[in-house]
């Protein structure tokens, strides 16, 4: 699949080295600050054998909006609401969406050249922890070729345009409430290598680490990783996981091949605790990341007349009280009509422990 670059990292990097491009003021800064935002509409039907077919349409608007810099200091702030067009049976939106709208960024940031730091709602995209966060994210990149990103959260949102679910706190295995911290270092001083180890770690749920490591050229890539957790529930396994992917680039194909497999007695434990960027799947993450799991995928892109296409293969031996097989076929299309103006189109056709589905997904966005 595509190299899974980090949002929080990229963004780190921008903001510091444009740190002393400062307004006057604060005044200044906020005239000088920048709005962008989408329209959509998104649409999902799905059908499973035995059951009752599932789905909606949904409207959604999102809006971002951030200052510029006043003395390496910036605010940014951010929306999405949401509203129901249509369903195929009661509370299928509703189990996608908790709220018709929410702000899902807000947070105040200081960048300089060697460091930034910011604090409140912000999106983050790191190899175990994903989607929306309250908490505070500092990355150092005085180090050559390093970048090091610190990090803590104590509650998280899922927020998109086919869903929206509210801030919450993470769950320590007692029942009460906990939080999360993650260390994260990325080294480039190696020609076209990322060398990234990690750790994280949530009180009352668990300790895990990692290495990844990946080569990309022009024509070929390859990423290696592993990781492994120290879970604090004394009723849970510990977990570990392990991915390799190749990729190629031939006559205009993007081609990628790649193998996950899990521990045979704790799968990947709670190592997806926060989030996961492994699994290329839409619909069998679960079998994916279930114990002793042995994933098989391989993809295809091509771009011709401008309508960029996918498919991907899954296939995935898992373990539920006894050996069980899940696979999916996953076939994408999207096309530019604009620069504005984009139409996406997903086809997933997926099986179970012998159970067949499908899910049919297309979306319009109007981003601004």
């Amino acid at each position: 699949m595509t190299k899974k670059l980090s949002l929080v990292t990229s963004a780190l990097l921008i903001t510091s080295s444009a740190a002393f491009a400062d307004s006057n003021s604060i005044k200044e800064a906020f005239a000088n600050g920048s709005t962008s935002g989408d329209l959509s509409v998104y649409t999902e039907k799905g059908t499973t054998t035995g059951s009752a077919d599932s789905g909606f349409t949904a409207g959604s608007v999102g809006v971002n909006y951030e200052t510029d810099s006043f003395n390496g200091f910036s605010v940014s702030l951010g929306f999405r609401g949401n509203h129901e067009l249509g369903e195929e049976k009661e509370n299928d939106y509703e189990g996608n969406h908790e709220n018709s709208s929410i702000v899902h960024t807000a947070a105040i940031k200081y960048a300089n050249d060697d460091f930034s730091i910011s604090a409140g709602r912000q999106e983050i995209d790191l190899e175990w922890l994903g989607d929306y966060n309250e908490g505070v994210v500092v990355g150092i990149t005085a180090i050559p070729d390093t970048t090091v990103v610190l990090g803590y959260t104590n509650r998280q949102a899922a927020i998109a345009e086919d869903e929206s679910k509210n801030f919450a706190r993470f769950d320590h295995y007692d029942g009460s409430k906990t939080q999360a911290y993650v260390a994260d270092v990325k080294y480039e001083g190696f020609e076209n290598t990322l060398v990234n180890p990690y750790y994280y770690t949530a009180d009352g749920i668990a300790n895990y680490y990692g290495l990844k490591v990946e080569y990309n050229n022009d024509m070929f890539g390859i990423t290696g990783q592993f990781a492994s957790s120290s879970e604090d529930n004394p009723a849970n396994k510990d977990g570990e996981i392990i991915g390799v992917e190749a990729r190629a680039n031939v006559a205009g194909f993007a081609l990628a091949l790649g193998h996950i497999a899990t521990d045979s007695k704790g799968g990947v434990g709670s190592i997806t605790a926060l989030g996961e960027n492994i699994s290329p799947t839409e619909e069998i993450d679960d079998q994916v990341y279930g114990t002793d799991a042995s994933s098989t995928y391989g993809s295809i892109g091509y771009t011709i007349a401008d309508i960029e296409l996918g498919a991907l293969y899954v296939d995935t031996e898992y373990l539920d009280t006894t050996k069980k097989d899940a696979n999916e076929l996953t076939l994408t299309a999207g096309y530019n009509i604009t620069e504005e103006l984009a139409l996406s189109l997903r086809f997933t056709d997926y099986e179970v422990d012998n159970v067949d589905s499908d899910k049919i997904a297309a979306s319009i966005v109007y981003s601004f």
